[in-house]
């Protein structure tokens, strides 16, 4: 990690982050082989210094006891980190001594990271440009995932497979999950909402794992999806109709294609005047901060097998606490598919994800096992958005968009197309149309004026950068409370301010 371990090839990105005081220099290298290389470089932090602050782990936790019971405590840490901090200075004096002041920085800082953090994990971490981050063993390299480059292989590699342990450990203690050799797989979360799995040697023969998906600081919203051509201002408007008019609709898709980012996104359309109840199984949705919004987690029963709480217990629940709109993270069972249509049939909106690749698939997926509900149930859903990634392009987009019949078959409307990278109508709304004039009062004329409006006020929040969850939100609160101050807004190209809508 250090400038004397820099390699050579030719630079794709390069910049710097902060990773809690310790700043890293990140290049990244096309050095001929078949993935780039993603290079940590520290000023004044080398690879023999980087092995003795780590052998002293040992030493400082004697120095400085942590409470396991209180890990969770901001309180307890802030203290923690406080005593580290001292405790990092004497052991610095006493095995570095005459270190320079701005470096010593730099070693306390990288201490704090070990015994409170992940240690080299956490420059990773302070990345908001990766994704994933992948420990596929003691033997290989660090993994991540770029959102520009794709997979690349970087210069950070853990010590050992005790080290791994120790992280997965130390991860699932925060939040009361257990990894053992009797338990080798956990599915855990860090403090930001990140999502970990971690897996133990010989369950994983190459040895212990960590994958960490992590949690965006800046969560997606529709205006941002559109502006990166990821969904047409067309289908978002579509959306942003089944939700103004309490109208179910799913999301499908493979792995990592985007689908709770995409029910995410859709957040911002839901009115102020909504109770709203997430259920997942790790922390990801961010809503806006003014929304009436309660989120739920699963949790994995404990060593003597009690205490599992599960997306199905959470869904029963969730109707009992007079929800208006209810977004499940996945459905996964036949449990889980039963509840949510039972959500839908009482009265709730309903807006959650499933893994299918495309809307037919969709059908076929939840009327099948494991699901394997009756086809007619379906009906009582509006659309169902399919979502696609395409890893060689490294983009992701809107892959179809469809209406559900009476029947439970899909109706695709609007299609994507890699030739050209645009959206197309392939059909025309028929009985999405019927369920929307029904509960919102519409013509299909004025259905389909509706769409047009909200695609023009889709495109002007784009034009003007009004992206993020907040501003995006607010927007569309603003919408719903004063329509035509916002429609004029739009017409008349008014730029916009922090103040525009006050």
């Amino acid at each position: 990690m250090d400038d004397a371990a820099a390699g050579t090839g030719t630079v794709r990105a390069s910049y710097t982050l902060n990773a809690n005081g310790i700043e890293a220099k990140i290049r990244i290298l096309d050095t001929g082989g078949y993935v780039p290389e993603y290079e940590v470089n520290v000023p004044g932090l080398g690879e023999a210094t980087r092995i003795l602050l780590t052998s002293l782990r040992t030493e400082l936790l004697n120095l400085v006891p942590i409470d396991t019971s209180k890990i969770a405590d901001a309180e307890y840490n802030k203290e923690l980190n406080r005593k580290y901090t001292n405790a990092a200075s004497v052991v610095i004096d006493k095995y570095l001594p005459g270190t320079d002041k701005e470096v010593k920085k730099i070693l306390i800082a990288y201490i704090i990271n070990i015994m409170l953090g992940l240690g080299d994990l956490e420059v990773l971490l302070a990345d908001d440009n990766l994704e994933e981050i992948a420990v596929n063993s003691a033997k290989d390299g660090v993994w991540v995932f770029h959102k520009k480059e794709g997979w690349c292989k970087s210069n950070i590699k853990m010590y050992s497979e005790e080290t791994i342990y120790d992280h997965s450990e130390q991860i699932g203690r925060r939040v009361g999950r257990q990894i053992t050799i009797l338990t080798p797989l956990m599915d855990a979360e860090l403090a930001d909402g990140s999502r970990v799995n971690a897996t133990l040697y010989p369950v994983s023969q190459s040895g212990n794992t960590i994958t960490i998906r992590k949690f965006s600081k800046n969560p997606w919203t529709m205006p941002a999806l559109v502006g990166s051509n990821s969904v047409s201002p067309e289908v978002a408007s579509i959306i942003w109709v089944c939700i103004q008019n309490e109208i179910s609709v799913v999301i499908s898709g493979g792995t990592a294609s985007g689908k709770t980012s995409f029910l995410n996104a859709m957040s911002i359309f839901m009115p102020t005047n909504h109770r709203i109840i997430s259920i997942e199984e790790t922390r990801e949705l961010t809503l806006p901060d003014f929304l009436q919004w309660l989120p739920m987690l699963t949790r994995e029963a404990n060593a003597e097998g009690k205490g599992e709480i599960t997306m199905y217990n959470l869904m029963i629940n969730a109707l009992r606490q007079r929800p208006d709109i209810v977004l499940v993270g996945e459905i996964r069972t036949k449990y889980d598919a039963q509840t949510l249509f039972e959500a839908i049939h009482t009265g709730h909106a309903v807006y959650g994800t499933i893994h299918a690749d495309n809307v037919q698939d969709t059908v076929v997926r939840m009327t099948n096992p494991p699901i394997e509900l009756p086809k007619i149930m379906l009906n009582s859903l509006g659309g169902v958005v399919s979502l696609f990634r395409h890893r060689r392009l490294g983009i992701r987009r809107a892959l179809e968009f469809g209406e559900m019949t009476s029947s439970g078959d899909a109706n695709v409307l609007y299609r994507w197309s890699l030739r050209n990278d645009s959206f197309a109508q392939v059909s025309n709304m028929t009985r999405l149309a019927e369920v929307i004039s029904l509960y919102g009062g519409y013509t299909y004329n004025e259905l389909m004026d509706d769409i047009q409006q909200k695609s023009k006020i889709l495109k002007w929040m784009v034009a003007n950068n009004v992206v993020g969850v907040n501003n995006a939100g607010n927007l569309i609160a603003q919408y719903y409370k004063n329509k035509d101050k916002v429609i004029k807004i739009v017409e008349d190209n008014v730029k916009y301010t922090p103040d525009l809508l006050k």
